[in-house]
């Protein structure tokens, strides 16, 4: 049976740039969330490269140079990293190549390259229509069409199943060819078939299944290599088989290999060569086989007709690309003719959730105020919006449950590339290959030592400790972390921190210290989320120092040009609220007696959201939202209640695309501030000089008043740290009015450098008015893999 939700195909209605002409014969892999289109024909052989990225739904033509190869049609075309392989196909009718090119996507470099011949026998012939398929280090070379004539406009066709394997050099070029001797009975010749790699998780040894193609008629059959044993086989399969067909696609993800469209007989034709082409059509079945189990799965079926246009119509010679769990289909014909005897080219492209999304990262706080707060989330890959909910221990009254305050449930088709509607739609971005990575991670529970007497001085040896304690605070700490600077003295990164709500007022006297070490702390998970470098109000890097980016001949390259490996990282800890340990990863919608009920915050289309409002419950409603597919229902309809002070609220998140609302992230929780106290300071700058490091701030963007002081903190190493690395002890290394402070090369000396992600130094800074020191900034200077004392 076909899991409802794999049909609910969508198609992209609203894109912006240079199109592509429609065409078949081309290929298309995916980096990242690029789609790379290279060759087919129509009217003739294209010979530009097309870049189709998913997340802003633009087509761009990137300034390519070097060894430009030829247009080709029905070539392999394979991606390692971010460098691409292209090997023979048709240049030109009746004429065939064998040549291999090279393409550096970071730099859209074109290369011709000339593998070593095999140490025995010859290199592989001009061919069209094999399968090219990679696998760590090595490609892989199947059959294909040959012309046994030197003359190119007399095609006599030789089909084959001759098998190659082509060894690559790390990151560019390639050592040469071998033949390699296989075992079992090898499968016939074919051109225009599929094949694919596929290695069991922690078990088992890669293996390439081939289905399918044209050998003078089409073919149905599925073998199987192992790429170990050098072993051909032919698995006995469960279900049904799909048509015979040629020109057909298979993708793998995860466990499935997914087989889409395609050349196949007619209903009742004898599978046989016909000499009409009329006896053959397109097709727009799918189908699935689970690669552990070897059982087919039939998800369209070639008798389902499609009367409301809601999938993509009958093709063959198309591409299909996987991004994340998400297939995407374009072009291709469909096999009608029309005068002059010219085939049909589809336009179109299309996409499908193969499966729910993943559960995302813990909801990380960016800022607090005293009703709202500004939160994020890890970014998860190919979805159409995100399911924000909370719950507070505050009681409130349950909405009417009376029809007017019912929510409308009805289906909302969410089309995240239709414009100028009310869709859910995924966040756009205008620079995605160049967006600095940050990472969030809640701290396990850090403390900081104190002694009762505190001097303003920049060489102060005051050690604190604070508490995560929820009581002890009404603030959230949180933290961003700095690339540390090999350039030289000078080099400084600028960094737009997260407001943070470290009570850094908690005192607790030395005699205490033991019982806050050993205490329990809150939980931690670690996350990534991506970031632009140019936004404000998160952990951002603004570092021109060391963002490589690559100078091309149009605007639009320059904004989708891959980067090279040389990206600054910044880190970031917000600590969340303590909770219970037994929290479940992914608590269902329906609450145990006794427990608060989740209420939606609101359907979001990117990964942040500001929150001051969430929707009341009608009465006996356990969730508002449908788990098991993407409707979403009419908020107009529903009461809203506003965040209010000093209050502890818990988060979830779950992200939603086609298949529906995956599970829902690890919860976190946040208090909304007290008024009164100062923010954290923000734009944390670190610089090299000779005594040691300038660390400087901007005072914050809410005082509450007048600053009479700042404090900076620096983790140093103790015994306690040792026993448990996770419990960070502070030194106090500046107290005044100033915003900035020397932390000299002696002090360094004795910083803790903290492993929990990557190796940094830790430093927090927090401002103090006439009620009391507000939140802390936490910083991490990032160290390097090494071990070496800082300022190496």
């Amino acid at each position: 049976m076909a899991a409802p939700s794999l049909l609910n195909w969508r198609r992209v209605s609203s894109f912006t740039g240079p199109v592509p002409r429609a065409r078949h014969g081309h290929r298309a892999v995916a980096i990242r969330e690029l789609m790379i289109i290279f060759g087919g024909g129509n009217e003739g052989i294209a010979d530009e490269l097309h870049v189709y990225n998913t997340v802003t739904n633009q087509w761009f033509l990137p300034a390519v140079r070097g060894d430009i190869p030829p247009g080709c049609a029905a070539h392999g075309f394979v991606c390692d990293g971010t460098r691409i392989l292209v090997f023979g196909g048709m240049v030109e009718y009746g004429r065939y190549s064998n040549e291999l090119y090279e393409l550096q996507a970071s730099r859209w470099l074109w290369k011709k390259v000339k593998p070593h011949p095999p140490s025995s026998g010859l290199p592989p012939c001009p061919r069209l229509g094999h399968s090219f398929s990679l696998y760590g280090n090595k490609c892989y070379l199947f059959g294909g069409l040959a012309n046994e004539s030197e003359d190119s406009n007399n095609n006599v066709p030789r089909y084959l199943n001759d098998f190659y394997e082509l060894e690559l050099q790390h990151g560019s070029g390639v050592v040469g060819w071998s033949i390699p001797v296989t075992k079992g009975i090898v499968p016939s010749p074919r051109e225009s078939h599929t094949a694919v790699i596929y290695c069991k998780k922690d078990s088992g040894s890669p293996k390439m299944y081939v289905f399918g193609g044209m050998c003078g008629s089409r073919l149905d059959d599925l073998w199987q290599l192992d790429l170990e044993t050098m072993s051909w086989s032919k698995p006995e399969t469960k279900g049904t088989v799909p048509l015979p067909r040629s020109l057909h696609t298979a993708s793998v993800i995860g466990n499935k290999m997914y087989i889409f469209g395609g050349w196949v007989p007619h209903k009742g034709e004898n599978i046989e060569t016909s000499p009409h082409d009329c006896e053959w059509r397109c097709t727009s079945s799918f189908s699935y086989l689970n690669l552990d189990t070897a059982e087919w799965t039939t998800l369209v079926s070639d008798s389902q007709e499609d009367k409301k246009n809601s999938r993509p119509r009958p093709r063959a010679g198309h591409c299909a690309v996987a991004v994340g769990s998400r297939l995407y289909f374009w072009s291709g014909r469909d096999g009608y003719k029309k005068a002059l005897n010219s085939q049909v080219c589809c336009k179109d492209l299309w996409y499908l959730d193969t499966e729910k999304p993943p559960a995302p990262s813990q909801v990380q706080l960016i800022k607090a105020t005293t009703n709202s707060f500004h939160v994020k989330w890890d970014e998860v890959p190919t979805v159409e919006g995100y399911l924000l909910q909370l719950n507070t221990d505050l009681p409130y009254q349950a909405a009417s449950s009376d029809s007017s305050a019912a929510p409308n449930m009805q289906g909302v088709r969410m089309d995240p590339h239709r414009q100028g509607s009310n869709s859910i739609v995924p966040n756009s971005i205008s620079d995605t290959m160049n967006s600095a990575k940050t990472e969030h991670t809640a701290m396990k529970g850090t403390s900081v030592k104190n002694k009762p007497d505190l001097k303003a001085s920049t060489d102060s040896n005051a050690i604190f400790h604070s508490s995560l304690a929820a009581n002890a605070s009404n603030h959230n700490s949180c933290v961003v972390d700095m690339l540390r600077k090999n350039e030289g003295p000078h080099t400084s990164a600028n960094i737009g921190v997260l407001s943070s709500c470290l009570d850094l007022r908690t005192v607790i006297p030395e005699s205490s210290v033991s019982s806050t070490v050993s205490s329990p702390q809150t939980m931690v998970t670690e996350q990534t989320i991506k970031t632009e470098s140019s936004s404000t109000n998160g952990a951002v890097v603004n570092d021109e120092t060391s963002l490589t980016t690559f100078s091309t001949k149009s605007e639009v390259d320059e904004t989708c040009a891959l980067p090279a490996t040389k990206i600054s990282r910044v880190e970031a800890h917000p600590a969340a609220m303590p909770f219970s340990k037994e929290t479940p990863s992914n608590p269902v919608a329906t609450m145990k007696a006794g427990e608060r009920q989740w209420c939606d915050v609101g359907i979001f289309k990117n990964n942040t959201a500001l929150v001051s409002q969430f929707y009341l419950l009608p009465k006996g409603k356990q969730s508002i939202s449908k788990i098991g597919n993407a409707d979403v229902p009419d908020y107009s309809l529903l009461k809203k209640q506003d965040l209010v002070p000093g209050t502890g609220y818990r988060f979830r998140v779950a992200a939603i695309n086609g298949c529906g609302i995956g599970p829902f992230s690890k919860i976190s929780e946040f208090k909304t501030c007290i008024p009164g106290f100062p923010g954290a300071p923000s734009a944390v700058r670190i610089s090299k000089n000779v005594e040691g490091i300038h660390l400087s701030w901007e005072p914050p963007t809410s005082p509450s008043g007048n600053i009479l002081e700042y404090s900076a903190y620096l983790a140093i190493r103790t015994a306690q740290i040792q026993d448990n690395p996770s419990q960070l002890v502070f030194m106090r290394i500046y107290c005044g009015l100033k915003t900035s402070c020397i932390v000299t090369a002696g002090q360094l000396a004795n910083a803790h450098i903290d492993y929990t992600s990557r190796p940094a130094i830790v430093f927090r800074i927090s401002a103090k008015n006439e009620k009391g020191y507000g939140p802390a900034t936490q910083v991490r200077w990032l160290q390097g893999n090494n071990k070496k004392a800082p300022l190496n």
